[in-house]
């Protein structure tokens, strides 16, 4: 059968060194964590660190190396995202990962596509049914449906797509975007490690440049993460006032509204309440209001997440406003939201 004359080689894990066999490959080197600081393996380490330094910065996982160095240095950047006990460099990196697994995967064969995806245990085949174009895939509807759980463009939604007798058929395109969410769920759950080793001290040390890094791409105060419910009582004054206006329909110019609704998706509202929340404007159109907040949240478009401004950049804009004690001693709105969430007990919102 087709699954069973696919092998994956040495240049397949180097692409691809989230499969099953990666395992086996690292079984037989026989490293372990304290050889990693050592010179003849510097350059497994260097490449591992390149990995996660590109993710945070780009999303990207850098430049690839030659296949001894490039296979191991997966599991080795694996332990140094799990070394940083950061969510924040985690996610990033299993998703940097994910994203260029999908580049990949869209020049693949169809047999070697087949071969990933079964990986993964998708029932997976080539288009026999007539009437449909034999160059697309059959997948099964269970295996569709647990790829399109976190997918919002309509195109995903069942109901726009070709399914006969339990199966979806799809282009190549749609089924390397599907197994993009199961290569980000498999790196994830390897990086979701309950009990981390003990980490010698260079590992340590690059942990630690790592956060510092991340704390400059993203700032101190969403490392340092956010209460899961919204407190509207602890917004900034300048947040309130854009709230306000948002909500009794008032005029919001570009800044206001960008700041507004990166505010309220940083803090952790669902992009669905805050498309809701200028459902009052003169000019509200519920497909665009969606798809601006979505492209701010970093699901559509360039999958950048985006933070509002600082304090300094609302001041030049004529943003900031009713500033009060609090707003004098932060230089983010962010900030001030976090220190006065500390302040006072959490008041979930109705927006």
């Amino acid at each position: 059968m087709l699954q069973e004359t696919v092998k994956f080689t040495p240049t397949d894990l180097a692409k691809y060194p989230f499969l099953k066999d990666t395992a086996a490959y690292m079984k037989r080197l026989g490293l372990e964590i304290e050889e990693l600081t050592s010179p003849e393996l510097a350059q497994i380490l260097t490449r591992a660190q390149e990995r996660l330094e590109q993710a945070l910065l780009f999303v990207y996982t850098g430049q690839k190396a030659a296949g001894d160095i490039e296979i191991p240095s997966f599991p080795v950047a694996i332990m140094l995202a799990i070394a940083t006990k950061t969510s924040f460099i985690k996610k990033r990196y299993a998703l940097a990962e994910a994203k260029q697994a999908y580049l990949e995967f869209q020049g693949e064969t169809a047999e070697r596509l087949m071969a990933i995806a079964r990986d993964f245990d998708w029932n997976i085949a080539l288009n026999t049914e007539s009437g449909i174009p034999l160059d697309y895939f059959s997948v099964s509807l269970a295996d569709y449906l647990r790829n399109i759980t976190h997918l919002r463009d309509e195109k995903w939604k069942l109901i726009n797509r070709l399914l006969v007798r339990g199966r979806v058929f799809l282009k190549q395109q749609d089924v390397a975007r599907l197994l993009q969410e199961d290569v980000q769920r498999r790196i994830d759950i390897r990086l979701d490690a309950k009990e981390a080793p003990e980490f010698p001290g260079p590992i340590t040390a690059i942990a630690d440049k790592l956060v510092e890094m991340a704390k400059e791409k993203i700032g101190e105060q969403e490392m340092e993460g956010f209460p899961k419910v919204v407190s509207q009582s602890a917004f900034p004054p300048c947040i309130a006032v854009l709230y306000d206006a948002a909500t009794h329909g008032k005029h919001m110019g570009h800044v206001e509204r960008f700041t507004f609704t990166s505010f309220l998706l940083t803090i952790g509202m669902p992009p669905e309440k805050v498309a809701e929340t200028f459902k009052t404007s003169s000019d509200y159109n519920a497909r665009l209001t969606r798809y601006q907040v979505e492209h701010i949240a970093g699901s559509k478009g360039s999958g950048t997440k985006y933070t509002p401004p600082s304090c300094s950049t609302l001041q030049t804009h004529g943003v900031c406003t009713n500033s009060d004690e609090l707003c004098r001693r932060v230089h983010h709105p962010l900030n001030y939201y976090l220190r006065k969430q500390k302040l006072q007990p959490s008041v979930q919102t109705n927006a």
